[in-house]
């Protein structure tokens, strides 16, 4: 009975990794979230800080200054950038998870089917 409440109060979610697209469904909610697969990188100083990610990345491509890159981390299917890619599974899991419940989401991640075992 109690697994029962706590499956109830998570949020399971599938996210489906596309190349120019990322959507996001939560159980019992459906599709929550449909943004792009960009992220915009600031490289200070030799280090890689997240700027933005989404729409808000997708909107700097090809306007940013020399410091800043847009990055598409997927590529004709696959991932090209494995830290890029990590991140913006990351931000789009906490922007839909508001931990409210008890229990931590079953996230399940799309690949396509002529993914390596690395990716």
């Amino acid at each position: 009975m109690f697994s029962k409440l706590l499956g109830l109060m998570s949020a399971d979610m599938a996210i489906d990794l596309g190349t120019a697209n990322t959507l996001v469904y939560v159980k019992g909610r459906g599709i929550v979230l449909a943004e792009p697969s960009v992220v915009a990188i600031a490289d200070v100083k030799g280090r890689k800080h997240v700027l933005a990610v989404g729409e808000e990345a997708k909107h700097m491509l090809g306007r940013t200054p020399g410091n800043i890159s847009a990055i598409r981390p997927l590529r004709d299917g696959v991932i090209a950038d494995f830290e890029v890619a990590e991140e913006m599974i990351k931000h789009f899991i906490r922007k839909v998870h508001n931990r409210r419940g008890f229990s931590s989401p079953i996230i399940i991640i799309c690949v396509p089917s002529g993914s390596t075992a690395v990716e």
